[in-house]
């Protein structure tokens, strides 16, 4: 597995950044390393939020009877990110393109 500075690493990140401003349609590369940066960051989201819940699984089981006092900044981190991550594809965000002007 490489190292985050490595040079492996470093060409096998993304250079396309999750949103649709700027890419032109008739060019199928461009569309579709947008598709896939968007989903991408959509499953980053997921992710992390399957990682926030485990921890908070692991302190209910630590904290026992005190988990609500123990446990409240992972159970609040957990909701805030309960909102955020869900999958939805990449289908509205490319037919729905909102300039910022």
């Amino acid at each position: 597995m490489p190292t985050p500075e490595s040079d492996l690493f470093l060409a096998k990140k993304p250079k396309v950044p999750p949103t649709f401003d700027g890419v032109d349609y008739d060019d199928n590369k461009a569309l579709k390393g947008a598709q896939d940066a968007v989903l991408r960051e959509q499953w980053v989201k997921v992710m992390m939020a399957r990682l926030v819940r485990e921890e908070l699984s692991k302190c209910y089981y630590r904290a026992g009877v005190g988990h609500l006092e123990q446990c409240g900044k992972l159970r609040e981190r957990y909701l805030e990110l309960l909102r955020e991550s869900k999958v939805r594809g990449y289908l509205f965000d490319q037919q729905n393109v909102a300039s910022k002007n």
